[in-house]
């Protein structure tokens, strides 16, 4: 096996996220970044990586979750890096992964994957029994109103004297879809 590239992915959820805190201490040759959700494998960045990455290089991920979020996705995203002679290092876990059928590594990877999956099964869970419980108390959720009750009294108004939408919203500096949606409440 020839010496490689050493690669990096990175990803985090959200554009407001800081994605300087992973492989930040790592000499790389390519860095594949993308802030998405990894809910899924459809991420553009991280296509283009297992594209790019050949034979000897090393794919350098601070964490397993960054790469996958449930373990199914993960084993089939290593298997196929390892089958072109890809080397994964995940930094967080201390883990690398060569593709020499290491009945140990192929355990710690189903068993850490299956708790990070676990874990993130919990969240939601608890994010979910906590919006329900909000609705029960009454707790608006979502964005608060742009709007005050004055405002959306006069925006009611302009709407029954037959104001072109589009113009309300540029008199409240809002869209016109939130000119129906004030019309609703």
């Amino acid at each position: 096996m020839k010496n490689g590239q050493n690669i990096g992915y990175v990803r985090v959820s959200s554009v407001g996220q800081n994605d300087e805190r992973q492989l930040q201490d790592i000499n790389l040759d390519r860095v594949f970044k993308e802030k998405v959700s990894g809910k899924n494998t459809d991420r553009p960045q991280l296509k283009e990586c297992i594209e790019y990455v050949r034979n000897g290089d090393t794919l350098h991920v601070h964490s397993m979750d960054r790469l996958a979020r449930n373990l199914i996705d993960l084993q089939k995203i290593i298997d196929e890096l390892i089958k072109k002679g890809v080397i994964v290092h995940f930094h967080k876990e201390n883990l690398i992964f060569k593709g020499d059928n290491n009945s140990f590594d192929k355990l710690l990877l189903q068993v850490i994957g299956a708790v990070s999956e676990f874990e993130r099964n919990l969240i939601k869970e608890r994010q979910k029994e906590g919006i329900e419980n909000a609705k029960i108390k009454g707790v608006k959720l979502g964005r608060k109103n742009t709007l005050n009750n004055d405002q959306i009294k006069e925006l009611k108004e302009m709407v029954s004297n037959g104001i072109n939408k589009v113009d309300i919203g540029k008199h409240f500096g809002i869209s016109r879809q939130s000119v129906y949606t004030y019309i609703k409440q």
